[in-house]
Order: structure tokens, then sequence, then C-alpha cells
């Protein structure tokens, strides 16, 4: 797991995101063409202190690549020309755009890993018990030179000789990116590259930090939202509490609060709002619907790629999912009410946010989605450094249950917390999921009849919000520092009406 390190990948998208976003706050159409072919070679050159491939003429075919997913839009094809900067025009504008779909395997940048195998190394001792051999149910393994030697046509890769070896000295090679999927969306294209299905991929990013060749990558509305922002619009931004220690040791909310001013955000509300909505009505829902036995168990429904997961490939359980509004929407319903005329901008941990604010299904009221990592670029671009911000003013004030709905287990124990304090006596099953294969598992239990009166939470990402694919700083760590964040909330809980929180 690469997610959360400082690594050569992580920079080289942070100065591709921070290139772009100084575009967007220029917010010159006039150069926009010429500045954006100019990029590759400020990135890559032969100067450069860090080669990010073999070569430089690579290295910049990747870049121009990044930088059309950056700008929101598509790969260029491998089968025809296409100039590096067709369709920016479509771009080129102050509202939320990306050419569908959300995450792309760039293939210049793909090293077309072996899927799935088990190779001997140079540990291999060439024991005279030699177990490995003694247990391959194929005969696939022999020794040649006094060494252990599988034979590829032979093996079925069900990893015996690798559990049997005393030496480890059996190595499984798996594509990072297809071990990560928990829907199986990753398959090879002609070349045996990695490539993503578009119908099985629910977005939830995990392929992408965990390619170590940082060949996947999602795409991006950061330059629509530079320019908004230059543009003098007024828009308020909606953070999700994950965002503790996403932005540097010490920085606090009141420095994020003050940075995203600079960046020119009329206001900043937490997300959390809306999920202390979330709690108080599954808690009535839960109570209402589950304990009466009109519904079998409920699924909660902050995360999108669980919800996308549970509709897609478990869809007899489409009514079991929790109809309440997501934190995210939530509190954009809640500023757009008190703010008819802002644009609201989500900023969370989160690359499958983007897909629910775009979806039509259900109003979002939310006009752009960045992730952590894309608004730390952007505070490079203005050259706002935030642990030198003085700012007394913090976020508006949420409960310690609806900011613990950023790490995974935290939604479920909100909403228990909430019918032990509203329903006192009342007892309650949960059952949590983290990763999309442990959702999937969850989820056919479920509907086996196996989950019967029980309160489920998925998360799509292992460790949960934390955990997303927009993150800057390790998990552990996140978690750590969000549940003192939660623990020194002044209000833990919500009042039992939304009226009471002045949300409804």
């Amino acid at each position: 797991m690469i997610r959360g390190l400082q690594t050569t990948v992580r920079s080289l998208r942070r100065t591709v995101f921070t290139e772009v976003a100084k575009l967007g706050f220029k917010a010159n159409p006039d150069t926009l063409v010429e500045d954006l072919e100019a990029i590759p070679y400020e990135i890559v050159n032969d100067d450069t202190p860090v080669k990010y491939r073999e070569s430089t003429y690579r290295s910049r075919a990747i870049v121009r690549e990044r930088l059309r997913l950056a700008m929101g839009l598509s790969l260029r094809p491998e089968n025809k020309p296409v100039h590096m900067t067709m369709g920016v025009e479509a771009s080129n504008i102050s509202e939320k755009y990306y050419e569908p779909p959300l995450m792309q395997v760039i293939p210049s940048a793909c090293e077309a890993c072996e899927e799935r195998g088990y190779e001997v190394s140079n540990m291999c001792k060439g024991c005279l018990a030699h177990p490995c051999q003694e247990v391959c149910p194929k005969g696939a393994i022999s020794m040649v030179g006094g060494k252990s030697y599988i034979d590829q046509n032979k093996c079925i890769k069900c990893g015996k000789c690798k559990s049997a070896c005393p030496y480890d000295a059996i190595a499984k090679k798996e594509r990072p990116c297809k071990s990560s999927c928990g829907v199986n969306a990753i398959v090879s294209d002609k070349q045996g590259r990695a490539y993503i299905d578009p119908d099985k991929c629910v977005s939830c990013g995990m392929c992408m930090v965990n390619c170590p060749f940082g060949a996947i990558s999602d795409k991006s509305q950061i330059f629509q939202l530079a320019r908004a922002l230059t543009e003098g619009e007024k828009i308020i931004a909606e953070i999700a509490p994950a965002f503790v220690g996403q932005f540097g040791e010490g920085i606090n909310a009141r420095q994020i609060k003050a940075g995203l001013q600079q960046l020119g955000f009329a206001e900043v509300y937490e997300v959390a709002l809306g999920a202390d909505i979330g709690a108080i009505a599954e808690a009535h829902h839960y109570v209402d619907k589950v304990v009466t036995g009109e519904l079998p168990f409920l699924l909660t429904s902050c995360c999108p790629s669980w919800a996308m997961l549970a509709k897609k490939y478990f869809p007899t359980v489409i009514d079991e999912i929790s109809q309440e509004l997501t934190p995210m929407v939530a509190t954009a319903r809640t500023i757009k009410k008190e703010h008819p005329d802002a644009k609201v901008v989500f900023i969370g941990p989160c690359a499958a946010k983007k897909l629910e604010a775009s979806r039509r299904t259900v109003r979002s009221d939310v006009d752009f989605v960045v992730t952590y990592e894309e608004l730390l670029a952007m505070f490079d671009a203005k050259e706002i450094d935030l642990s030198i911000i003085s700012a007394e003013s913090s976020f508006h004030n949420a409960t310690g249950a609806g900011r613990q709905y950023a790490y995974a287990g935290g939604v479920a124990d909100a909403i228990q917390k909430c019918i032990d304090e509203y329903y006192p006596g009342t007892q309650v099953h949960i059952e949590h999921a983290e990763g999309l294969a442990d959702c999937k598992k969850v989820l056919t239990l479920a509907k086996a009849g196996k989950m019967n009166g029980c309160l489920i939470e998925g998360m799509g990402c292992p460790g949960g919000c934390i955990a997303g694919a927009g993150t800057n700083i390790p998990v552990d760590k996140a978690k750590k520092l969000l549940q003192e964040y939660v623990k020194n909330s002044s209000t833990p809980l919500p009042a039992k009406e939304l009226k009471e929180i002045g949300l409804k």
C-alpha cells in the first residue's frame, strides 16, 4: 500500500495540478493553448533532477496525458493523430466539467504488469525436502540446476508452493491495480496493459493509489474551479471531516478556512453538518422500518462507491439503501437555501464524489468537487502557506457524531449513539464493511437473509473516507488525528429534531 506516502508519483501529480490551477487563476483564454503546451517542457527537461521515466520523451508524453485529465478531458486515442490540446475549448469554462469516464489508465505510463503468477526467486536454497514440489497439485514444479522451477504452462496459480516454502523463496506476482479492485473492473488490453471496464467500475480510486507507476488517474475540475474563483463569483466551500491533518503538521481548521478565503471562497461549511442530518434521519429510519420488521435491514448511503456497488451488483437490495441525502448533498442544500445565488464546492477525500455530484437521479446542488490533494495544489498555485496564516474564525460547529463519519465504523456508531439517545433500550445490530471486496461479501449475506435486523455500513475504501483516493497522509495518522478532533467537539450528538440544529 503506497497511499499516504510522499512518493515521486504524488510529487508529479501535485506539480501537474499546480500548473493547471495556475492556468485557471490566470484565466487568459488567448494564451491557454500555448501555456498548456509549454508545461510538459517545464516539468520534464534534460536538467530535471528527478527523472520520471527512462527517457525525457516518454516522461513528457505521460505528462501531456496527465494534463488532459487534470483539465477534465479524456486521454487521446492511440490509433489516430490527436493534438494534445484537442477539446480544450470545451473545458475552458468556469462551470463543472469533465468528460466521462472518471477513472482512466494512461497507456504510455502502464508497465503491463503480470496479472497473477508465482515465480521462484534467488532465495531458493534447493532444499532436500522440496516441499513446494510435493504440494503442487499439477506437477508444475521441478528441480533445475539445483533450484526449484515453476512451469508456467502447468501452474494454476493456487499458491500452495509459496505457503509451503520454508524460506519464502517463491514470490507472488500480482498486478497492484487489479488486486486492489474489489469489483474486478481491471482487465487487459491487446498489449497486456491495464484497462478499466467502465461498466464494472464504481470509481473508488483504489486502483489509482495502488499503481506504483502512476498510470491511473481520475479527471479533475481544478482548472474550472480556479477560473470561477478568479471571475469573482460567490463560491462557498463545504469541507468533509476527513480534512484533519491533510494540509500539514499542526494546520488547524481556522487556518484552512482562512486559506480558502484567500483563494476566493466566500464562506466555508463543515460537511459534518450534513452528516448530523443523516445520523438523525437514519436513526429514526432504522427504528421505524427495521426494528418494526417493515424492512429486513438498512444500508447506509453516504459512500457513493458503496451505494453504486449495491445498485449495480445487488439490484434486489435497492429498497434497503437509505433514501436519506448524503452528507455532501444535505450540506449543499442547506447552503443553497441560505445562499441561493452561490456555487457550492465539495472538498473531500473521495474521487467518487465527482460522479455523485454529476448524477441526475438526485439533485446534488454541488457545482464542483475537488479532493484534498487537488486543493493542496491550488494553495501552491496561489503561494498560500497555511502554516503562517493567523486566523480567528473557524467552521460552523458540527457535532462529534457527524465528524466521525470519516472513518470506517464511524457512520454506524454515530447512528447507534443517536438511537441510544432518542430511543433508550432499543437494540441495534451493527455490521460494517470496508473495501469493495468486503462490501460484496456483506451484501451477498444480506441478500441471502443473513443480515436481517442489521444496520449495515459500507465504505468503498479500506479505512473509510480518511483512506480515500484524494487524501494526503497515511490512514493510521489520519484516523488518530480525526478521533482527537471528534473527542474535542463541543457537542457530541445532534438534537433529535432537525429544526433544533437549525438545518430544517
